[in-house]
């Protein structure tokens, strides 16, 4: 996918014009979708709509719909027809694409900002564009202190895609029907809620930081499950706290993107010890060289970018090669590989070696 090139010189100059222009597009595209400019132009359908009916609509004047409209022009949003405007589809994906939505809006909410400071990220080893959003070592902390709408960025765009895998991942988690489960990274709660409604025998342990903690413990007081999801809360980074023990499964959706290559060794290796002898350690995660579409495999390779400048500054979606050398390294063997999971998800179940 990424082995030869596949443009022209004309097409590789044009494309350069637009990554020059691509956070001035950017908001452009945000301006047209959110101050309801490509909501009047969808509506108008294929006989289209005029500047004039769009300031009706939008109580915007001449000069802002105009220039936004000329913007979308050239972004090949809309076309125009005898001075009537209508929507591409390109447009319309914008306008209506609950995946794209999610991701612009995360963009915006979580990143743009601090996008800024990525050179000095790379440089450091730091999320430098963290503190765009909050005074945080780390981004993780600071989740369930973020405003209301910013927070919701987030979680839209860390849940749409693992939930999507949810139900076929916990058929295959519960084949062996496993009575003890630690939730690694539990975050709201929602695998935890999901497990203890596959399977009414099943306990679970949701291993996370005191912030989410006390939201996922707040949603199994109200589903009445309490008495079956514990809770063991500490920073995993802490070597000096140890695992619970006891596990028949280890469970870690899109987790171990969240660390460096040393920090996912080490914490294999205390999942390893964690297990019972035959205990399984299953992986949910998007490796950006298993997707089907290179827009998806665009998307993980700039979402490694939020990780540097914006989460931790060390991690990143990873290339299969690499994050296999780190299962291997904690003494751990991949059994069995799924890549077909939701819209983009491999789930790795993992023995000791």
């Amino acid at each position: 996918m990424f082995n030869k090139e596949t443009k022209t010189a004309l097409q590789a100059k044009e494309a350069a014009l637009w990554l020059a222009f691509a956070p001035i597009a950017f908001q452009a595209t945000r301006a047209l979708r959110d101050m309801g400019i490509l909501t009047a132009v969808s509506k108008s359908g294929s006989k289209g709509i005029t500047i004039e009916e769009i300031m009706e609509q939008t109580n915007m004047n001449r000069y802002a719909v105009r220039v936004l409209l000329e913007a979308g022009l050239g972004m090949e949003l809309v076309i125009v027809n005898d001075k009537k405007y209508t929507l591409t589809k390109t447009g319309y994906f914008i306008l209506h694409d609950e995946l794209t939505r999610i991701n612009m809006d995360f963009t915006q909410d979580i990143c743009y900002k601090g996008m800024y400071h990525l050179e000095e990220s790379l440089k450091e080893g730091k999320p430098a564009g963290l503190k765009e959003l909050g005074p945080w070592d780390t981004i993780y902390p600071g989740l369930s202190l973020l405003p209301p709408s910013v927070g919701k960025s987030w979680f839209d765009f860390d849940h749409y895609y693992s939930d999507l895998a949810t139900p076929a991942a916990l058929d295959i988690v519960f084949e062996n029907k496993p009575k003890k489960l630690l939730d690694i990274g539990g975050n709201t709660g929602k695998w935890a809620l999901a497990c203890t409604a596959k399977d009414p025998e099943v306990e679970v342990t949701i291993f996370d930081l005191p912030g989410q903690a006390g939201l996922a413990q707040k949603t199994m007081k109200d589903a009445g499950v309490e008495n079956r999801v514990h809770f063991h809360i500490a920073n995993i980074l802490d070597t000096s706290i140890p695992f619970p023990k006891g596990f028949d499964a280890i469970w870690m959706s899109q987790f171990l993107d969240c660390f460096s290559e040393a920090e996912i060794e080490s914490i294999l290796s205390r999942c390893r010890e964690a297990l019972n002898d035959d205990g399984t350690v299953y992986i949910l995660e998007p490796f950006w060289n298993r997707q089907q579409f290179k827009s998806a495999a665009f998307c993980l390779q700039q979402t490694s970018l939020y990780f540097t400048a914006m989460a931790n500054g060390n991690s990143q979606m990873y290339h299969t090669d690499d994050f296999f050398q780190c299962i291997e390294n904690a003494g751990l063997k991949i059994v069995e590989e799924n890549n077909q999971m939701g819209l983009n998800y491999t789930l790795l179940k993992c023995k000791k070696a």
